[in-house]
């Protein structure tokens, strides 16, 4: 039996340059282990709120309060607890802070704290990350690889509104191998790099890695993606899809949706038939945060149109919380969720949401961040709860290449032998 013997929390820089948090855990038989926190562009109106500064270091981006917090509020109270007591801990950590959003204590701060007790867990027994989760909240009887979903293209907050839609997506084949799948995402990063380079475009990348060019069209990115693909050993519909995250609150504007497909502004129906299009054009076979949340409604209609044939995702719209996810597959706004730890604060809150998922038999896709780090706790959780999709971010960038090179590491440990 393991106890919580120190932990020591401190600032650090995401993949962006934003201040985060990492935070040691050591045990009383002298393991220790490290983790850190994503930051996010973007905040749903239900997510947990991250603890800032805002003063006049960092450009008020610092996180000093919530390391204070956990270093003189959090570890006094943690400092002998069993390390496997999971659910325990995490509850203490609600407790203290008291507040529905987390915003006392910051819902960083907790997450790090909650990070650091799992991953101490795993490491007390002697098990690899996924193995642990797996055998402890047992939501599925066998190890298996998720789908990968690869950012091709940055849009909207992540491009420097270059593009409206915020991520345009290659996904490969459910047939192919982790490996493959990998190897094809390495391969067409390339091409699209040399094919943007061949016309003179611009090929710089956005916040997360993905190039954004500037294009006439949203759709014209699907025709760029297509193009190098051409150029490529894989055959579009077969080898690999597209998907897209629309982050639909981030082009709502007075009752309109502002895409420059259409300079006048979308009514609801105006972007329902563009989704419609695209995936009749594009074998769009995923799309994330379509509409604005509100309209419940329509959520409904584009389901019944494509949801038979496409993936459509709630993230933002429901921010992982269970009230959100258990209403939504009731009116079947959706038939998958989008999960981020950092969306709900600890890892009981977490896997309660996935459970949930899985029992309404939504599909499920672990996600990272915009600001990430390298922490690949998410890679491990994806493997352990059998999700359908992981979003890493483009192949590019370490704090992306993480997670893509802890996959495959996990997919060679499992992976059957000859």
């Amino acid at each position: 039996m393991a106890l919580i013997y120190a932990l020591q929390a401190r600032e650090i820089l995401d993949g962006r340059g934003w201040p985060t948090i990492e935070l040691v855990l050591w045990l009383d038989n002298g393991f220790s282990t490290i983790t850190t926190v994503p930051t996010a562009v973007s905040k749903g109106d239900h997510d947990s709120v991250e603890l800032r500064d805002n003063d006049q270091r960092m450009a008020g981006l610092g996180v000093q309060k919530a390391i204070d917090n956990i270093n003189q509020i959090i570890a006094p109270k943690l400092i002998g607890k069993e390390v496997l007591k999971q659910r325990d801990i995490d509850q203490l950590l609600i407790d203290l802070d008291g507040t529905a959003t987390k915003n006392k204590l910051g819902s960083n701060a907790i997450l790090a704290v909650s990070q650091a007790v799992l991953k101490a867990g795993a490491l007390s027994v002697g098990l690899p990350l996924y193995q642990y989760i797996q055998k402890k909240y047992q939501l599925v009887s066998e190890i298996s690889m998720p789908n990968l979903i690869i950012t091709a293209l940055d849009g909207g907050a992540h491009g420097g509104r270059n593009l409206d839609f915020r991520e345009f997506f290659v996904i490969p084949a459910s047939h192919m191998s982790t490996d493959k799948a990998v190897e094809m995402g390495v391969v067409l990063k390339q091409k699209l790099e040399e094919l943007l380079i061949s016309k003179g475009a611009i090929h710089s990348v956005g916040i997360t890695g993905g190039y954004s060019p500037n294009l006439y069209k949203n759709v014209d990115a699907f025709e760029l993606m297509i193009e190098a693909i051409r150029q490529s050993p894989y055959n579009f519909a077969q080898d690999l899809f597209f998907g897209l995250n629309a982050a639909a609150y981030d082009i709502y504007e007075a009752g309109k949706y502002r895409v420059r497909d259409n300079n006048e502004g979308m009514s609801t129906n105006d972007v329902i038939n563009l989704y419609k299009k695209m995936r009749e054009n594009y074998k769009l076979i995923y799309l994330e945060d379509p509409l604005i949340e509100s309209e419940t409604g329509k959520w409904e209609e584009l389901m019944r149109e494509i949801g038979k044939t496409t993936t459509i995702a709630a993230c933002n719209s429901v921010s992982s919380r269970a009230s959100y996810i258990s209403s939504g597959a009731k009116n079947l706004d959706f038939n998958a969720v989008v999960i981020k730890p950092k969306h709900l604060g600890t890892i009981s809150e977490t896997m309660e949401s996935i459970k949930l998922i899985k029992d309404s038999k939504l599909d499920l896709i672990i996600s990272h961040s915009s600001g990430e780090t390298n922490e690949t706790l998410i890679v491990d959780l994806a493997v352990a709860v059998g999700a359908n999709y992981v979003k890493f971010g483009p192949i590019n960038r370490g704090e992306r290449v993480a997670k893509y090179n802890r996959l495959l590491e996990i997919y060679r440990e499992t992976r059957p032998t000859a």
